[in-house]
Formats: C-alpha cells, sequence, structure tokens
C-alpha cells in the first residue's frame, strides 16, 4: 500500500509551564530529536512518546529556534535519504538492467524479471519514506504551522519529498554521469508498458505505485498540478515512444492490406490504453495517449485504409459489411469530425454503381426487342387461359428496373447510414448529394419514373395492403426528390396519368389521390394544380354524362338500337393533349375524324346538350383516346354467333364501314382513310391490331404481312372465332412506352418552351415587386424562384432579360460595367 499527504493532527495548547520556562538547550534538545527520528526511520518507533517530541518541537520553535530546527530536519533527511535509502535502491538494482542500456539483448522475460526488481525497490523505498514523513511531521506540526508559514518555507513534508527527488531519483549512478535512477525508471516502465501492448503479462500494480509516486513529487516546491514530476519527466517519454510505437504499427498493419483487421486493432488499441491509464499510470494521460493513438494511428493511416480497393470501404460497401463500417466510421469520428475521406469513398461508390444502373438501363433499352418464348399446353389446362394482365414491353421493364434498382441501391445505403454510421447527418448529406448526381446524370430519370408510378397504379398495387401501398409511393416520391427537373417529370406524369383516367386503367383512384397529396407535400401546389384539375374534370364528367343519359330519357326517345355515349370532357389548357397519341409533324392540327352516321346523331346531340348549359365553349372530340363496345355478327362461329368487342374509337369507325359492305367485298387502305381521315399513324395502328393481331383478326388483310401498306386490302373475317364472348382488341403499341429519340427531342423542344414562359414570367413577377434590381441580384432572385421545378440556365435568364427590354417590359439603368434594370409599367 502507498501512502501520501501528510498527518493533520490537534495541535493541543501548550501548559503554562513551558511558557514559563527559561532558555532551551538546542543542541540537548536535537540530539534528543534526531535520535527519535532515526528510531521512525529505522521503523522503531514503538517506544517513543510522540507527545513528548511535540513538546520539545514546539518549545525549540517558541524560544525563536525555529530556523535551525527546519534546517536541521532537512539536513537528517538529506544525509538518511543519500547514505541509507539510496545505497539499499543500488544495491537491489540487477547487473542485467544496467547491461540493457549498454546494448545487451534480453530476453521479455529475463527483462521484466530485472525491471520488476527496480520498480519493488523504488516501492518500498517510497513508501517507507512517506510513512516517516507522516510520523515527522506530527512531531514538527507546530514547526510547519508557524515558522514555515510566517517565514513561507514548504513545510518539512514537501521539503522532504524534494530531497527524495533530487537526492534518489535525480543523483546519477555510480559510473554512469548520464544515468540516474529516474531515467532507469522511466525505461523500464516504458519496457514494461511496450511488453504488456505486445501481449505479456505484467505487474501492473507495481507500475501503477511507481506512477503514484511520480505524481506525488514536484518540480517545484509550490507543488502546482502541472509540474508534477509524472507529467513534466515521465510523460512526455511515455507519449514520445508510444508516438513511434503505433506509427511503426500503422504501417506494419497498412502493409497487411486488411482494413477490418486495421479497424479492429485501433480500436482495441484505444480501449487498451484508456484502460492502462486507469489501472496501471495515471488519469492524467488518458487524453494525450488518446490524441497519439488517433493521429499516429488512425489519421495518418486511415485514408489508404479507406481506399483499400480489396478490403476498403468500397468492399465493405459491396459485401454489407455493416461492423466494419460502424468501426471506420468511429475512427473516422475520431481525427475529422466531417469524416471527409469517409464522405468521398462512400459518395465516389454511389456514383459508380449508380452509373451502372444507369449504363444498364440504358442498353436494356436500346437492345433489339427479344420474341417471347412460346410454351406449349395440353387441353383443358387451366393455364392455357390468357393472362389477365399483358407483361410490359421490353423498354418499360428496362424502365421499371431502373427505379427498381436505384430504389434498392437507396434502400442499402439507408440501412448503412443508420446501423453503421449512427444517421450522421454530414454523410447523409453527401450520400443525397451523389444520388442526385447520377439520378440526374441519366436524361431519362423523369421519364421512368414516372413509368415506375404508372405500372404501378395499373397493376403494381393490386392485392397490397394500404400499407404497402403507401410505403410503395413514398419511395417513389424519395426519387422524386432527387430529381432536379421536376417541370420535366410533370409532363411525363401527366400524360402517363392522362391515359390511366381515360382508360379507366388505375386500379385504386385512392391511390392515385394519395399520391397526389403526397406530391403536394414534397414539391407544393403549383405543381399538382393542374394534375388535380385533371380529377376535377373526371368528376365532373361523370356527372354530365349522368345528365346527359336523364335528358336523352326525358325526351322519350325509342330507337332501341341507340348507341350509349360515356363522354369526357377536358378542360385543354390542363390535359397534355399534345402527347395523347401522336400527330403529323407535317400536317398541323389533327385531322377531325369522320364518324359514322349513328355515332355523329349521338355527337351533335351531345353538343347541343352540353352547350345549352356552357355557351360560349368549344368542344373538339379526341377520337384517338376513346373506346367502344360493339357486338359484332361471325356467320362462321360456332354456337352463339355474336361477340362483344371492345376496341379503340379509331378501330370502332373502321368496323363500322363494313356494315354497308357486300359480304366479300373489301376495303383499301387509302379508302379507309378517305371515309374515316383518320391519321396515317392511328391508322396503321388500328388497322394491325385489327388484321395483323394473331388472336383478334377481325378483318384479313391481302397481302398478309407484319406491317400494313398503303396498297393493301381489307376483308371482314367472316371466319374469326374465338371461345371467349367478350374481346378485348389491344391497338399496337398503346400505352405508355419509353419514348423514341424524335419522341424525346420533341418533349424537350416543349419543355425548353415552357421553361422560357416560366423564365420570363419569374423576371416580370421580381421586378414588378422590386421595381429597381442590379443584373446579378435578378438573375440569383429569378434562379431561387425556379430552383424547385428545374435548374436554370443563366445564359438563358440573360436571353429572355434583352428579350424584355426589347419588348419594353424593362429597361437598363445604371453603367455598362454594373447594369441594372428598371421595370417598365
Amino acid at each position: 500500500m502507498m501512502f501520501a499527504g501528510r498527518g493533520r493532527g490537534k495541535i493541543r495548547p501548550p501548559r503554562r509551564t513551558i511558557l514559563n520556562s527559561g532558555e532551551v538547550d538546542f543542541e540537548q534538545d536535537w540530539k534528543s530529536l534526531s535520535s527519535s527520528l532515526r528510531e521512525i526511520h529505522t521503523k522503531n518507533a514503538s517506544t517513543l512518546s510522540f507527545e513528548e517530541l511535540y513538546r520539545k518541537a514546539y518549545k525549540l520553535v517558541l524560544k525563536k529556534k525555529g530556523e535551525p530546527l527546519y534546517n536541521k530536519v532537512k539536513e537528517f533527511e538529506q544525509n538518511w535519504l543519500a547514505h541509507e535509502v539510496r545505497p539499499r535502491i543500488l544495491d537491489d538494482l540487477p547487473s542485467s538492467l544496467l547491461a540493457v542500456q549498454d546494448g545487451a539483448q534480453l530476453s521479455a522475460n529475463e527483462r521484466r524479471d530485472a525491471g520488476e526488481k527496480l520498480l519493488q525497490s523504488l516501492k518500498s523505498a517510497w513508501e517507507d519514506h512517506n510513512l516517516c514523513m507522516n510520523m515527522t511531521t506530527d512531531v514538527l506540526m507546530y514547526m510547519d504551522r508557524v515558522y514555515c508559514s510566517d517565514n513561507r518555507k514548504p513545510s518539512i513534508f514537501t521539503a522532504s519529498m524534494g530531497q527524495f527527488r533530487d537526492y534518489v531519483l535525480r543523483t546519477p549512478l555510480p559510473d554512469r554521469e548520464t544515468l540516474t535512477i529516474a531515467s532507469l525508471l522511466y525505461k523500464v516502465i516504458l519496457d514494461q508498458i511496450r511488453m504488456d501492448r505486445e501481449g505479456d503479462i505484467i505487474n501492473t500494480a507495481l507500475l501503477r505505485s511507481c506512477a503514484y509516486m511520480l505524481e506525488g513529487l514536484y518540480e517545484t516546491e509550490d507543488e502546482q498540478e502541472q509540474n508534477k514530476l509524472y507529467i513534466t519527466s515521465f510523460e512526455p517519454e511515455f507519449l514520445a515512444a508510444s508516438q513511434e510505437y503505433y506509427r511503426s504499427q500503422g504501417e506494419l498493419l497498412v502493409a497487411k492490406g486488411d482494413a477490418s483487421n486495421f479497424c479492429q486493432h485501433a480500436r482495441q488499441a484505444a480501449l487498451n490504453e484508456q484502460d492502462r491509464c486507469r489501472s496501471t499510470l495515471s488519469t492524467l494521460t488518458a487524453p494525450k495517449i488518446k490524441l497519439v493513438v488517433e493521429d499516429e494511428l488512425v489519421k495518418r493511416n486511415l485514408p489508404e485504409i479507406i481506399s483499400l480497393e480489396s478490403t476498403g470501404v468500397k468492399y465493405m460497401l459491396d459485401n454489407d459489411r455493416l461492423l466494419d463500417l460502424e468501426m471506420i466510421y468511429e475512427l473516422s469520428s475520431w481525427v475529422d469530425p466531417k469524416k471527409e475521406e469517409l464522405k468521398k469513398a462512400v459518395q465516389k461508390r454511389i456514383v459508380e454503381q449508380g452509373g451502372d444502373i444507369n449504363s444498364t438501363a440504358k442498353e436494356a433499352s436500346e437492345a433489339p426487342p427479344t420474341k417471347p418464348e412460346k410454351v406449349e399446353r395440353e387441353k383443358g389446362d387451366e393455364s392455357a387461359k390468357p393472362a389477365a394482365e399483358k407483361p410490359v414491353n421490353q423498354q418499360t421493364g428496362a424502365a421499371i428496373k431502373w427505379v427498381d434498382d436505384v430504389l434498392e441501391l437507396k434502400g442499402k445505403y439507408d440501412h448503412i447510414l443508420e446501423k453503421s454510421f449512427q444517421s450522421d447527418q454530414g454523410l447523409q448529406t453527401g450520400m443525397t448529394r451523389s444520388f442526385s448526381d447520377f439520378i440526374n446524370g441519366f436524361e431519362r430519370s423523369s421519364e421512368y419514373l414516372s413509368l415506375f408510378f404508372d405500372e404501378n397504379m395499373k397493376k403494381g398495387i393490386k392485392g397490397k395492403t394500404e400499407t404497402e401501398v403507401d410505403l410503395l409511393l413514398d419511395k417513389g416520391i424519395t426519387l422524386l426528390r432527387y430529381i432536379s427537373d421536376k417541370d420535366m417529370f410533370e409532363r411525363y406524369y401527366k400524360k402517363h396519368l392522362s391515359r390511366r383516367l381515360l382508360m379507366k386503367r388505375s386500379v385504386s383512384m385512392d391511390a392515385e389521390r394519395q399520391m397526389i397529396s403526397k406530391m403536394k407535400l414534397e414539391v407544393g401546389n403549383t405543381f399538382t394544380q393542374r394534375i388535380e384539375s385533371m380529377f376535377r374534370d373526371m368528376s365532373v364528367s361523370e356527372d354530365l354524362t349522368t345528365s346527359y343519359k336523364k335528358h336523352i330519357r326525358s325526351l322519350g326517345d325509342a330507337d332501341s338500337q341507340r348507341a350509349e355515349l360515356d363522354v369526357n370532357v377536358l378542360t385543354a389548357t390542363m390535359w397534355p393533349l399534345d402527347v395523347m397519341g401522336p400527330s403529323p409533324r407535317d400536317e398541323g392540327a389533327r385531322p377531325t375524324c369522320i364518324f359514322p352516321t349513328e355515332i355523329d346523331r349521338i355527337k351533335q346531340s351531345f353538343e347541343k346538350f352540353y352547350l345549352d348549359k356552357h355557351s360560349g365553349r368549344r368542344l373538339t372530340w379526341q377520337g384517338n383516346m376513346g373506346t367502344a363496345d360493339l357486338r359484332a355478327y361471325f356467320s362462321e362461329m360456332k354456337g352463339k354467333k355474336t361477340r362483344e368487342l371492345n376496341v379503340s374509337t379509331y378501330c370502332m369507325v373502321i368496323l363500322m364501314l363494313y356494315n354497308d359492305l357486300p359480304s366479300g367485298q373489301s376495303l383499301s387502305y387509302e379508302e379507309i382513310q378517305a371515309r374515316t381521315n383518320i391519321p396515317d399513324n392511328e391508322l396503321m395502328r388500328n388497322l394491325q391490331s385489327l388484321a395483323v393481331a394473331p388472336k383478334t383478326r377481325i378483318l384479313v388483310k391481302e397481302p398478309m404481312s407484319k406491317d400494313v401498306k398503303r396498297d393493301d386490302k381489307f376483308y371482314f373475317n367472316e371466319k374469326f372465332t374465338s371461345q371467349f364472348q367478350r374481346i378485348k382488341v389491344g391497338v399496337v403499341a398503346l400505352g405508355n412506352k419509353v419514348e423514341d429519340r424524335d419522341e424525346r427531342q420533341e418533349t424537350e423542344k416543349r419543355v425548353e418552351l415552357e421553361r422560357g414562359q416560366m423564365i420570363e414570367a419569374a423576371i416580370v413577377r421580381t421586378m414588378k415587386q422590386r421595381k429597381e434590381l442590379k443584373h446579378q441580384q435578378l438573375i440569383t432572385e429569378v434562379i431561387q424562384q425556379l430552383n424547385a421545378r428545374f435548374s436554370p440556365d443563366v445564359n438563358l435568364v440573360k436571353k429572355k432579360i434583352e428579350s424584355l427590354i426589347e419588348r419594353e417590359y424593362l429597361e437598363r439603368v445604371g453603367d455598362i460595367d454594373r447594369p441594372a434594370y428598371r421595370y417598365m409599367a
């Protein structure tokens, strides 16, 4: 057990006889005191009367003999330490320990045993000295209290601690002027600690005792914390040795090229050093050795460890090594609060993986279409029934896979962020930027995301619970958050939504409205205004159709063959009519379809009904988006000879031409076009559906081929057979698909035109409010206003400013170097 401190007994008041006594014999009293002090140091104090010794010392101080008494005690302690304590330590000093200092090589066990002998000898000497000086302090308590205090002298205990430092620890060894017991002690402690670091067993309690001794000694007599011998002499050597050790350890670990092993070693080293400070050295060193480990082992090597190709962060991310990533995150947080190296590595890998996803999607969309495999089925097999849902085409499949792959990658990194990176805000920001970079680097991201929503709204959410649908929509909205050109996404979403609504292909209108609500929260009301208007049109159209049917019934029309009409009246400015179906680019506006007489009569009836209610409006019929149910008669059909056909409006117009045509006669392509006025591209697609598709050949084409040509002839197929009572004739390439290059260029052209209009509106809106503004401020404010929808091009903004100046909405003010603009009312 180690002792520290000094006695704090109670000073008894002196007896009156002492106060009244005459002169004292200092030499005689000191002789008695010094003899008693020797007995204390030789551990024979049991026969001493400490009260009597105290009175003698008290009397000497009282009679103004405090100074010689103080000096005599110091001289006694100096002689004792120099001639009794130090020689005993030197006698216990193993010769092998000195041989090591001369370069001799000893085994770890030999070095440990020799070092422990020195440590044990110093521990004993220090404990004895502390015990004896505590007892001496009790005897000289009055001297400390009066003489030392009045003369600003250090207490006898403090003075004796300084003497132990100077005459035991710092006195050079015989024949070794540069080597002291203290320096030898430091070397032994450092050697023992190195052995401990390398896995050898050492006597930690013995090391702690010696460290405690160094903490109890000071460089100066004022005993300030920063002047502890442990801090001024031993700790610098310990930290320097530790720096060298961990620098070499780092080099060895990096050379092995195992990032996981490095992280484990560094983490354990930090824990071991903290434990070593608590149990072996001093807690004063804990924060300093922590910095050494961080700087020499971690900070110096972490960038190289992170970038290791086969085991670094890239490998950890690819193989979901969550524990390793957690360790490397912890190490990064030690040396860099922003974790820049780790963030760069993660960002780089996200962009690489995102680039791979983009490349795969691009290759898949450009690959030649593959023919579906034919599967032979036995008669009566239930699987022979036609599929309820057609598989998506190759390009649409590539689009959906792109979104699924991006969502999978996002889910992977979200999991890593939560489990390994403690949801670090800086890393999350970096990941978000990387996802945004590669998503916006893919030119079809807006279109593909819209197709993803479209496919799920049509069939992907079928059978899912409300919670699953909500989760699916949230994932899609997450990707929308990354897309910078949200106006491009809006165009595609409206295009796809319009077809879902008009063709009644949505699985759930509740899910559609839920999607709109989520988009409104994410990108604002402006983004969803037109989309919400589309839903309002559909709702109003249902009420309008019901009212029209009631109106017809009220007229008492007795025609039992009259066709029923369901109408969707769409607000032209809210619906993407320019993309609802291909239109001839060279022929201007879409030609007006010539409807059959029966249909035209109903059409005119509805127009009159509608315009009576809403005067001043104009109705334009969009035949390319409607559908019709027809009842067809096939003379050679077995059993019931009629079938119900669900066809497009244009198919209905084509088929009804054959009502007035004698059996066996044909119509040429040119005749059909002349009598219907259906645009070429629409006519070809619809004739392909009626005459080329194997299962729905309502017409027979001559000559038979895959493509429809202008010199082809078409007959009504009276030999058509089908086991189904209701037959759906799908239009070739109808529905939502990935745009080809020309369509893409057309879409981009329209978007650029709309962006120019929005930029002009933002400039006028800003200037109308601010009246006068400097050039750079105007550009900054316009970009800030529009960033939520797209990233405006600065050059385009400048062009629009010039255009508005030419049209006298703005005028220039100020000089050429610092241009500014004024709004002209």
